[in-house]
């Protein structure tokens, strides 16, 4: 091989010129075509050509989302395991009555379902989804799978290893009270053991610590997300304090509008690192839907002109 291309000819006689005149015959039955369906018709074709091939705009309902009479006659045949995945699956697409069939099926499930690879899945796009509702959910299905009962006497449990455990354990530990007090169970004493963990020399305590805020979703969350962010000098922390605040975890669309000015102040730090700072109006721009340059100036111009108010960007509603 020398590296040049090679010009590959047909040269099988009359062939070149056959296909060409298949191509015209076939163009003149398409214009043919599409002059005697007349100028409305034609241009309505197209028009349904290009929506095929478009994925934006609003959403195309695929069935009205409800629970079907054969799902619910089979749930109750079905085993724990089944309960859970098929539920959390139609929670995470909105189907009504799917997270009313959480609720009262969940406590049976308690022991009784795993996160194995499926549920796990879907306990991750659960936890993910724009609606808490739906991550309110996947943290019922989770507590269920960890075999807690949603009881002060839990928290007592699991306390002194939320504390003063080893590292596993521990971490463990943090995430399950956060989970016991999102659900209402003992919420200001839950964020109390969590907060005891923030500054933590561990790095990984201090990572399920911040994870713990943020699922807990408490008002008195924000402030410590905001300290951690700024301050801990780990940037694995302040990335996760960051997506806590921004996207992650329980915190409501208001209470993460209440991080919006010291976000801004943070943004005209000039301690802060490149990389925080970037963090910082990547959170901007998440909780507020905003796509500003990335300034101080112009953040603050927009938050002045708007007096701290803009319309909700999520399903939170004012």
């Amino acid at each position: 091989m020398n590296g040049e291309q090679t010009k590959v000819t047909v040269t099988t006689s009359g062939s070149k010129w056959t296909l060409v005149l298949v191509i015209l015959t076939f163009a003149m039955v398409f214009l043919l075509a599409f002059t005697k369906m007349g100028t409305t018709t034609a241009r309505a074709a197209v028009e349904e050509l290009q929506q095929l091939l478009k994925l934006q705009g609003k959403p195309e309902p695929a069935s009205a989302n409800v629970l079907s009479e054969h799902e619910l006659e089979q749930l109750d045949k079905m085993d724990s395991q089944a309960q859970a995945e098929l539920l959390l699956e139609r929670s995470i697409n909105h189907y009504k009555g799917a997270n009313e069939e959480i609720a009262k099926r969940v406590a049976r499930w308690r022991g009784d379902i795993e996160l194995n690879d499926k549920l796990n899945g879907l306990f991750m796009t659960a936890l993910n989804s724009d609606d808490l509702r739906v991550r309110a959910a996947a943290l019922e299905v989770d507590i269920a799978a960890r075999d807690l009962q949603k009881t002060s006497a839990q928290i007592d449990e699991l306390e002194p290893a939320a504390r003063n455990g080893e590292q596993g354990p521990r971490a463990n530990a943090l995430w399950n009270i956060a989970l016991l007090g999102n659900r209402g169970v003992e919420q200001n004493r839950a964020g109390e053991i969590l907060l005891s963990s923030i500054h933590d020399p561990n790095e990984n305590i201090r990572y399920w610590a911040v994870e713990g805020l943020a699922t807990l979703g408490s008002d008195g969350a924000v402030g410590p997300l905001l300290e951690v962010f700024h301050d801990d000098p780990s940037a694995m922390i302040r990335e996760r304090a960051a997506c806590g605040l921004a996207q992650s975890g329980m915190l409501s669309e208001k209470q993460r509008r209440t991080a919006v000015p010291k976000l801004i102040e943070f943004a005209a730090d000039e301690s802060l690192d490149a990389q925080t700072h970037s963090w910082v109006f990547q959170a901007l721009r998440d909780i507020t839907g905003q796509s500003l340059p990335h300034t101080a100036e112009a953040w603050r111009n927009w938050y002045n002109s708007n007096d701290g108010q803009w319309n909700p960007v999520t399903h939170d509603q004012q």
